[in-house]
């Protein structure tokens, strides 16, 4: 189950239970609107409710990063599970942007309201 909301940074996004293929779609559509809308869109996904993610979610993950890794800004991970986390660290060596993990929601989203430095 995916829950997704605008902020003006980007996206929040948390992840409950199993992420899925239709789950990702969303996340898909979301993200490449608030890129249409404002260029490199950060991203917080909260990843703390994940519990397992399917297959097919973890290869349409790798395609849509290869193919739009310069397209998002800042990313912002909450997680707290050992797998997950190593899943989220693996994903990540396939893209270019910044990757912070955080163990809390306010701690990531403090961080995505910093100004970059230049």
């Amino acid at each position: 189950m995916i829950s997704i909301r605008e902020q003006d940074y980007g996206l929040d996004v948390a992840l409950f239970n199993e992420f899925s293929l239709a789950d990702f779609k969303l996340f898909e559509d979301a993200l490449l609107k608030r890129v249409g809308e404002r260029g490199k869109p950060d991203v917080l996904l909260d990843l703390s409710e994940l519990r397992d993610f399917t297959l097919d979610m973890a290869l349409e993950e790798v395609k849509f990063v290869r193919a739009h890794d310069q397209d998002f800004g800042r990313i912002a991970i909450v997680v707290d599970d050992v797998w997950i986390k190593l899943a989220a660290h693996i994903a990540g060596l396939l893209t270019h942007n910044r990757l912070e993990y955080f163990e809390s929601v306010e701690a990531a989203q403090a961080w995505l309201v910093r100004p970059v430095a230049a």
